[in-house]
Parts: C-alpha cells; sequence; structure tokens
C-alpha cells in the first residue's frame, strides 16, 4: 500500500490552530465532506465516537483519528500540519501538530490495519516529523507523505 492510494492531494493542509480537540475533529469532517463527498456530520460523530473509546493521541505531537463507515469503498486519508498545537489528550500528554486521519470501509479489517500502520510508521521517525514540521506547503506536505512511504514500499 503506498500513501498516494488513500490520500488526495486535496485532502492536505497546513491550517493555523484549533481551538480544541473537537473543533479539530469537526474540521476534519468538513474537510472529509469537501474531498471525499462523504457527510460531515456523519464523519465527525464516528471520528468522535472512537476517540471515546480512548485517545488516538500517539505522542510526539502526532494524532491518528480513524474510524469505519458503511458508505466507503476504499480507504481514504486526511492530513493536517497545524501552526499551532492543540491539546488532544494525547498517551504522553503532548499537544498535537501533525494529524493523519483515516476513513475506511466498515468491511475492510486487512486494508484498514494495514494502512494504521504504514501512516503509524511514517509517523513514528522524527526525521519525518522533522519534515513535515518544516513545510507549511500544503503540496509540499502532500509530496513529503507520498515519497516517504513510496521510498520505503520500494
Amino acid at each position: 500500500m503506498k500513501m498516494a492510494e488513500i490520500l488526495d492531494a486535496k485532502a492536505v493542509r497546513f491550517a493555523a490552530g484549533a481551538s480544541s480537540k473537537k473543533r479539530l475533529l469537526q474540521t476534519l469532517s468538513e474537510q472529509a465532506e469537501t474531498v471525499y463527498d462523504m457527510k460531515a456530520d456523519e464523519v465527525f460523530s464516528a471520528l468522535q465516537a472512537r476517540e471515546n473509546l480512548g485517545t488516538t493521541g500517539v505522542g510526539r505531537g502526532v494524532a491518528i483519528p480513524h474510524a469505519r463507515f458503511e458508505t466507503l469503498d476504499r480507504i481514504v486519508g486526511l492530513f493536517y500540519r497545524l501552526e499551532k498545537p492543540v491539546n488532544y489528550d494525547s498517551l504522553d500528554r503532548q499537544p498535537v501538530d501533525l494529524i493523519f486521519t483515516l476513513l475506511a470501509p466498515a468491511n475492510d479489517s486487512p486494508e484498514h490495519l494495514k494502512a494504521l500502520a504504514m501512516v503509524s510508521r511514517t509517523l513514528r521517525s522524527e526525521d519525518n516529523c522533522s519534515k513535515l514540521r518544516a513545510n507549511s506547503d500544503p503540496q509540499t506536505l502532500y509530496s513529503i507523505l507520498t515519497e516517504l512511504t513510496t521510498s520505503k514500499a520500494a
């Protein structure tokens, strides 16, 4: 699996920040509606329900919110880099500024887990995170993300 298969260039954003975790999830949901023609309220409800099970803030400024949907036929992603980190109730209690959201079909467990592992590996690397944090142009961020996973897959 490659990042370019799940991440549309229009789904990559640089944002000033968010006032709260809830507001960030709402913004991500609105972006899913714009880019992937999903219903923002359904995306928000699913992401919020997943967060209620336990935080998706994995530490070191990274969050990987994810949810499953009956209406999706493939895995899609959204990536945000925030200029100003937001409190996300992360495992290490640090605010997040790199957020990769995965939205997957309800019945696609193996592929969902592969995508989650790919995103996790990519954002676990301090070098990769430094490259992402050093850029604010969405197209550059998209290129970094897709090149990182393409070079690892080769």
